[in-house]
């Protein structure tokens, strides 16, 4: 089986929502989540060029996802990357899926002229592979991210 990590265009925007909708419904338990409306949110912002995601591929099969976006900052020297979303199918798990989608990110990121890319990991220490996957790509720890809805 051959793993392909593609570029994910308007058209792959109900894969991506799908694989968002399962990360989200992973990290929260919740069956509350607007599938519907992730879908339309996935498909504007893929065509207005916010997000930029990457599907992995085995064989035919959609068995991952990352979504990234631009960012400024003047502590980060300008523009840089952070990952919004990435999910892997259960049972393509350490299977280097994720590396793959972090490999293409941070191609993405050269050719952008970005020098950092970020990442929020899930509450500690229930989502502990996560970090420790991070980590074991290069990405250090600096501390909690807070959010506030408006």
């Amino acid at each position: 089986m051959v793993l392909v990590v593609k570029k994910a265009a308007q058209e792959d925007a109900s894969v991506v929502a799908e694989f968002v909708y399962a990360l989200l419904k992973e990290l929260t338990g919740s069956e509350d989540i607007d599938r519907e409306g992730m879908s339309a949110t996935a498909e504007a912002l893929l065509r207005r060029g916010t997000i930029t995601a990457f599907v992995a591929y085995r064989d035919t099969t959609p068995v991952g996802v990352i979504s990234l976006h631009e960012c400024a900052a003047i502590y980060a020297g300008g523009v840089f990357g952070e990952i919004s979303e990435l999910y892997v199918t259960p049972a393509y798990r350490s299977q280097g899926v994720a590396a793959d989608l972090l490999s293409a990110a941070q191609a993405e990121g050269v050719a952008r002229g970005w020098k950092r890319l970020e990442v929020g990991a899930p509450t500690q220490p229930q989502w502990h592979r996560t970090l420790a996957f991070y980590e074991g790509q290069g990405f250090l720890e600096t501390g909690p991210r807070l959010r506030r809805l408006i």
